[in-house]
C-alpha cells in the first residue's frame, strides 16, 4: 500500500477548503494507474459536486455528515453507536495515532480521514490487517449503504419528528454525491486488502437507530438499533 494513496483520499473526506477540488484532481491522478475503478467512481463523484462554489460544497459536505447527517464519518460511531466498544476502540486508536506520530488534528482517532492517514503507518501489519477487516471494511460498508433511499428517508422521518422541520435537503443526485467517494475508498480497501466483507441484506442501520436513541424517539420500527 502507498501512503500517497491514502492520503489522497483522505483530503477528501475533511470539511472542504480552499484546495478540495484540486484535491480531488490529484486523488484521481493517483488512483488512475492501479485502482482504475476507483478513479471512475471518483470521476463520478466529481462530476455530482457543485464545483466552482465553495459554500454549496462545504454546505454538501456538512449536511452529509454534521447536521442531519446521511452518515458519520466516525466509523466507531457508525458501528457502536455510544456504546461502550466505541470507547475501547477510541482508546486503542488514539495508542496507535500517538505511535504512529498521526496528527488527529480537532478531529477523534475514529474520524474516516484520520484513520486513512494511519493505515501506511501502521507498523504493526498484523493488526493493521485485522482493523481494516473486522472494523473499517464493516463500517465503509455501512455507510455507504445509509445512502440508500430507504434509509434516508427512515432518517428524515426521525429528524422530522424531533425537529418539527427539516433543513432543506440538497437537491437532486447532488446530495448522494459522496457515496461515490465512500465507494471509491472501498474498492481500493478490497484491492490491497483483499477485503471481503458481508452484512445480511435486512441488518438494521446503527446509525439512524443511534439518532432515534439520542432523540428520545421510541416507536421507530426500523431505524431502531438492534
Amino acid at each position: 500500500m502507498r501512503a500517497a494513496v491514502y492520503d489522497a483520499l483522505a483530503a477528501l473526506f475533511v470539511h472542504p477548503g480552499p484546495s478540495y477540488e484540486a484535491d480531488l484532481v490529484r486523488a484521481i491522478e493517483v488512483l488512475e494507474a492501479d485502482y482504475p475503478q476507483a478513479a471512475t467512481a471518483l470521476r463520478e463523484f466529481q462530476r455530482m459536486l457543485p464545483t466552482g462554489d465553495p459554500l454549496m460544497l462545504e454546505e454538501l459536505f456538512t449536511r452529509t455528515f454534521d447536521v442531519q447527517p446521511i452518515t458519520s464519518l466516525d466509523i466507531g460511531y457508525t458501528l457502536f453507536g455510544e456504546d461502550y466498544k466505541r470507547g475501547a476502540m477510541l482508546a486503542n486508536l488514539s495508542r496507535e495515532h500517538t505511535v504512529a506520530k498521526n496528527d488527529c488534528g480537532a478531529e477523534l482517532a475514529d474520524n474516516l480521514a484520520n484513520v486513512l492517514r494511519l493505515l501506511p503507518k501502521w507498523t504493526d501489519t498484523a493488526i493493521r490487517e485485522e482493523f481494516v477487516q473486522v472494523l473499517l471494511g464493516k463500517a465503509l460498508q455501512e455507510m455507504i449503504r445509509e445512502f440508500e433511499p430507504a434509509r434516508l428517508a427512515k432518517k428524515e422521518e426521525i429528524y422530522q419528528k424531533h425537529h418539527k422541520t427539516i433543513i432543506e435537503v440538497t437537491p437532486g443526485e447532488t446530495r448522494l454525491a459522496y457515496r461515490h467517494a465512500l465507494g471509491a475508498l472501498f474498492t481500493v480497501l478490497k484491492s490491497d486488502f483483499g477485503l471481503k466483507v458481508g452484512l445480511p441484506v435486512d441488518q438494521e442501520s446503527t446509525f439512524a437507530g443511534a439518532v432515534g436513541a439520542e432523540m428520545g424517539i421510541e416507536g421507530c420500527g426500523p431505524c431502531a438499533a438492534k
